[in-house]
C-alpha cells in the first residue's frame, strides 16, 4: 500500500479539499470601523487560498461577545458585507473558508464590553490573563456569572452568526470551544462552579457546547459545523480536573451530532504537546466523522500521523502567515520565510499581505 500525504484531495462532507493541510485560526487585530473586515482582508486570505481549508480568526458573534480591540465580529449587515467580500475573493482561487464563531465570556475587559458592563462568564471566577486593550495588554476585568435566563440568548447568538455565515458566502462554521473562551469556561471546572444544569456533573458542564452546536447544525446543517476543542491547554488561566473523561464524553456526543470535523488542540495551545496526561486516540475512536489535529505539526510529523490513522486533516498556524503558498512550499520543499513577530497584531498592510511567494 502506497504511503498516505498530504498533499491529495480530501473529502470533507460535500466539499473536495485538494489537501489536508489546514490553515488554522490565526488572530491579526486588523479589524476596519464597526469590527468589519477591510480589503486587506479579502486579499490576505485570497492569497491563502490553496490551503486545503481556511479557518479564519476567530470572529465574535455578539457585541458582548468580544474579548480583544479590533477583533472582526459576524452580527452586523456591514459585517456580513465585509466577510462575503473575503468569501468571494477565496473561492475566485479555488479556496474553502470556513468562519470560526466566538465568545470570550470573561477573557474581556469593560472598555470593551456593551455600556462597559462587566464581562459574562459561567461563574464570577476572574481569569488569571490579559487581554490586548485601548492599544496595550492589560488584565482583563472580573465577570460576573450568567443568568440561567440568560443561556437561550448565547446559544441564539451562536445560531445567527451561524446563519450570517452562510449569508456571507462561508463553505461552514468552526465552534470555537477552546483556549478558555466562554464555551470551555462552561466544560472545565476550574471556571464553572455552577450548581444548575450547567455546573457540576461532566454532562451539565457539556451542555452549553451541545446546545450550541445542536442549535448551529439546525439552522446551517452537519456537514457545514466544526468544533474546535482543547482538553488540556491552560490558555487564558483555563483549568481542569477531569479531562480524559470529559472529553471523551463530549466526542461522544458531537460524534451523534454528526458534525462534519472535531478540531482537536493537542497540548497547550501554541506551546508544547507534552504539558499533561491525554490520550487523543481515546477521542479519535469516540468521533467518527474527520478528525483535524492541532499544534507542532510539520510535514513530516503530520505525514507520520496520517499513515498511522491517528488524523485525517492537520492545521498549520504561524507558517501560514509568513508563507501565503505554505502548501506549495511544503511540497516543494521549498524554505519557509519566517515571520515578523512586531506585525502579528494591528497595523496595515505590513506583515500582514506583503510577505513573498516562491514564485516572486
Amino acid at each position: 500500500m502506497s504511503e498516505k500525504t498530504l498533499f491529495e484531495p480530501y473529502a470533507l462532507g460535500g466539499l473536495t479539499l485538494t489537501s489536508r493541510i489546514v490553515m488554522a485560526p490565526l488572530t491579526r487585530n486588523r479589524a476596519g470601523a464597526g469590527l468589519v473586515p477591510s480589503e486587506l482582508a479579502a486579499t490576505y486570505y485570497a492569497q491563502r487560498a490553496t490551503a486545503g481549508l481556511i479557518i479564519t480568526e476567530a470572529t465574535q458573534v455578539s457585541a458582548q461577545a468580544q474579548g480583544y480591540q479590533d477583533t472582526l465580529g459576524l452580527y452586523t449587515p456591514e459585517q456580513i458585507a465585509g466577510w462575503r467580500k473575503v468569501t468571494d475573493a477565496v473561492h475566485a482561487k479555488g479556496g474553502r473558508i470556513f468562519v470560526q464563531l466566538w465568545h470570550v465570556g470573561r477573557v474581556s475587559h469593560t472598555d470593551l464590553q456593551p455600556g462597559g458592563t462587566a464581562p459574562v462568564a459561567p461563574s464570577a471566577i476572574r481569569a488569571e490573563t490579559k487581554t490586548f486593550v485601548n492599544n496595550g495588554f492589560a488584565d482583563v476585568s472580573e465577570p460576573r456569572a450568567l443568568e440561567l435566563a440568560e443561556l437561550p440568548g448565547i446559544v441564539s447568538d451562536f445560531r445567527q452568526a451561524a446563519a450570517n455565515a452562510i449569508a456571507a458566502g462561508f463553505d461552514g462554521v468552526e465552534i470555537h470551544g477552546a483556549n478558555g473562551y466562554l464555551l470551555e469556561q462552561f466544560i472545565k471546572d476550574g471556571a464553572n462552579q455552577r450548581t444548575d444544569a450547567y455546573g457540576g456533573s461532566i454532562e451539565n458542564r457539556s451542555r452549553l457546547l451541545l446546545e450550541v452546536v445542536a442549535a448551529v447544525v439546525k439552522e446551517i446543517g452537519a456537514e457545514r459545523t466544526g468544533v474546535r476543542i482543547s482538553p488540556v491547554s491552560p490558555a487564558n488561566g483555563i483549568s481542569c480536573s477531569d479531562p480524559q473523561p470529559q472529553y471523551d464524553y463530549i466526542a461522544e456526543q458531537l460524534s451523534t451530532q454528526g458534525i462534519v470535523y472535531l478540531h482537536v488542540v493537542e497540548g497547550a495551545t501554541g506551546g508544547p504537546r507534552e504539558v499533561a496526561a491525554f490520550n487523543y486516540d481515546a477521542l479519535r475512536r469516540r468521533f467518527k466523522q474527520t478528525y483535524l489535529a492541532n499544534n507542532g505539526y510539520d510535514l513530516e510529523f503530520a505525514t507520520t500521523q496520517l499513515n498511522e490513522g491517528s488524523a485525517d486533516l492537520f492545521a498549520f498556524g504561524r507558517p501560514f502567515i509568513s508563507n501565503p503558498d505554505l502548501v506549495e512550499r511544503l511540497k516543494a520543499g521549498a524554505p519557509l520565510t519566517q515571520l515578523n513577530p512586531a506585525t502579528l497584531y494591528g497595523g496595515g498592510s505590513v506583515g500582514y499581505i506583503d510577505y513573498p511567494t516562491i514564485s516572486g
